[in-house]
């Protein structure tokens, strides 16, 4: 990626947060983002930012953590959890008996769960007639719902999975709603997105 500029970012962030209000959270995805420009994220306005890796959530907390809420948004492998649960406010992307196994271990704050609405092959989270039951297992706080729809280049063909996340949110009673990426956020934020990972987008 090349080098951040904050006033980019900030020109991009105030864009996006027209489009979707002030009510969704923004989090900036930061997996490509170097160590030494996260400084110029805080510059620009971001204030919850969202690693997809725990050795370098880890590396990024130890130079810059006071600057940001962080957040963990990728796949979370269980093995990993000791090191994820302690560092952020959130993780994004529960979705396996061993994690829950692991959060018995090293408690979260609070976590989403997430749900493979499409129901894809091979992809990873709970189908939506077990979510009941996982949830109910869950050791650690479930505050809402987290999914990744089929890849589409049209954003509205992801409006009826996100549909479908929103009616599973409020049939378990949960607030959180993180759907969205940089292809997709405003149609996520239409269908009751409360949260939206964005990378490009901001970066561009």
């Amino acid at each position: 990626m090349a080098g951040i500029e904050a006033e980019r970012v900030r020109v991009n962030l105030e864009r996006v947060r027209e489009q979707i209000g002030e009510a969704v959270e923004i989090c900036a995805a930061i997996k490509y983002v170097d160590a030494d420009e996260l400084p110029a994220l805080a510059e620009a306005g971001v204030t919850l930012v969202g690693e997809n890796r725990a050795q370098d959530l880890a590396a990024k907390q130890k130079q810059h953590r006071d600057l940001f809420e962080w957040d963990f948004i990728g796949a979370l492998q269980s093995r990993k959890v000791k090191d994820v649960a302690p560092r952020v406010r959130l993780i994004h992307s529960v979705a396996s008996e061993s994690a829950l196994a692991q959060l018995e271990k090293h408690a979260a704050k609070e976590i989403l769960v997430q749900v493979n609405v499409a129901g894809e092959e091979g992809k990873v989270g709970i189908a939506p007639e077990e979510l009941g039951d996982f949830i109910a297992r869950c050791p650690v706080p479930v505050t809402g719902l987290m999914t990744m729809p089929p890849f589409t280049e049209d954003p509205e063909e992801s409006r009826p999975h996100f549909a479908r996340l929103a009616v599973l949110a409020a049939e378990h009673d949960l607030a959180r709603l993180s759907m969205g990426t940089t292809q997709d956020y405003e149609v996520a934020a239409q269908e009751g997105a409360t949260l939206v990972r964005l990378g490009s987008v901001l970066y561009g």
